[in-house]
Order: structure tokens, then C-alpha cells, then sequence
């Protein structure tokens, strides 16, 4: 999607009422068009999802991006790995990440799937297990995708997967800051929010982040309707 299919779709999201989005790359412009096009619209890109920089000039232009186009966030997006200590090195390097991001005013995050939890990494050691103890809570946040964290206790034999998810959320040391909120199915696929299975209320009264991110990864009719069902849903919900 690039040039006009950009432009009408965040346009659709302001016609819908959003007032923020997070950005998952660029479309081909630079951040100081995108910021443009954005102020256009009274859209503020607060949050994106970036890789772990692979050199430190990478690293310099994520944080520069982020700077011009005022976001106060930046997450990284998906890590995959049966082997301990790359996530043990993945961890130490968002540390230092978010140590430099933090000079900007940023504020660095880690964004889950399911895998985290149910990779056994030897001896019953997961992925989350390691975040959790090596990721330092004074740097690095949590944006928690709730259909991962739900899906996650299905995959872990969980009683309540809500509740899995629930409890997932209390007990990091890591701030929750960002919710990624997204249904899910009966079958386990992803459904808009508010026609699926996950009772959100009790989440969201376990504890409120100081966003919440609508998502559905593959939506059955398309992405804009996704948007603005869930935003409709999110802005009628009472917990």
C-alpha cells in the first residue's frame, strides 16, 4: 500500500475517530512526510513496531524516525528462537536499545505472540521466563497482544485462558503499557473485536494500560472494517 491507498486509509481511521495509530513502517516515505500526512489528519503515529537494530547507525535512524514523527513508543514486533541464549543476547541488547532510546524520550517495548510461553527452552524454561527476568523494568515496557496471551494459555492447558492472560499481565515486572486488543474465534482464528470469544472487561479491570491498540492480523472482510468495528467496540465497552 503506498502514495493515495496510504492517504485514504488513515483517512478513514480519522473519519472513524482515531486519534492515534501505531505505525508498523513507512510505506515508502520518509518519517517527515508521514508526519506530514498525519498532522493533516490530527492523527498521532504514538507507537510503532520496529526490529532489534542489527548495527548501531540502524539503531540511530529507528530513534531519529521515531523523534520526527513524534511517537512516544517504539516495540519491537517478533522474536523467534529454541535457543536460550539467543533470547538471553536479545534481551540484554533491548536493554541497551531502550537505555539509548530513553535519551530521545522514548519509551522501548516488547510485543508478544504465543510462542514465548509455550517454547520449552530446556527444563521448562520459556522464552517469557527469560524476558521477564533479564528485561529491565526501569527500560523496557510490555505491549501485550491479548489474543496471544489468551491464545497462549489454550496452548499451555490453562483452566482459564483469560485468566492466564490475566495473570500474565499482574505478574511481569515489566510495566504493561499498551494493549494490542484482538478477538479470537471459537476455532482459534482472529475475529474483529466483539464478535469473538475473549470477555475483555475483566482484562481491561485486571488492569488498564495507557493504550489500547486495535488489531486483527488476518480480517475476514477487510482491514478498514476491522478498524472501525473495533473501534466502535472499544469506545462503547464499560469495565
Amino acid at each position: 500500500m503506498r502514495g493515495e491507498g496510504v492517504d485514504a486509509t488513515l483517512a478513514s481511521l480519522a473519519k472513524f475517530g482515531f486519534t492515534k495509530v501505531e505505525l508498523a513502517g513507512l510505506y515508502g516515505r520518509t518519517a517527515g512526510a508521514m508526519r506530514s500526512t498525519l498532522d493533516s489528519l490530527g492523527i498521532t503515529p504514538s507507537s510503532s513496531h520496529d526490529g532489534i537494530s542489527a548495527t548501531p547507525a540502524a539503531l540511530e535512524t529507528k530513534i531519529a524516525n521515531a523523534v520526527t514523527l513524534g511517537q512516544t513508543h517504539i516495540n519491537v514486533p517478533y522474536l523467534v528462537s529454541s535457543s536460550a541464549d539467543d533470547w538471553r543476547r536479545w534481551a540484554d541488547q533491548m536493554n541497551a536499545e531502550a537505555a539509548v532510546a530513553r535519551e530521545s524520550g522514548l519509551k522501548y517495548g516488547y510485543h508478544n505472540h504465543a510462542h514465548e510461553f509455550t517454547t520449552d527452552l530446556g527444563g521448562g524454561l520459556t522464552p517469557w521466563d527469560i524476558f521477564t527476568s533479564r528485561l529491565d523494568p526501569k527500560l523496557v515496557h510490555l505491549e501485550v497482544d491479548l489474543y496471544w496471551a489468551v491464545t497462549a494459555g489454550v496452548g499451555v492447558g490453562a483452566v482459564d485462558p483469560i485468566k492466564f492472560a490475566i495473570d500474565t499481565i499482574l505478574q511481569a515486572p515489566q510495566e504493561v503499557l499498551q494493549y494490542h486488543v484482538k478477538d479470537r474465534a471459537e476455532a482459534g482464528d482472529f475475529a474483529d473485536l466483539g464478535t469473538g470469544t475473549i470477555d475483555f472487561a475483566p482484562i481491561f479491570q485486571a488492569h488498564t494500560p495507557k493504550e489500547f491498540i486495535v488489531e486483527n492480523d488476518q480480517p475476514d472482510v477487510s482491514p478498514l472494517q476491522t478498524a472501525e468495528v473495533g473501534y466502535n467496540y472499544l469506545r462503547t465497552l464499560r469495565f
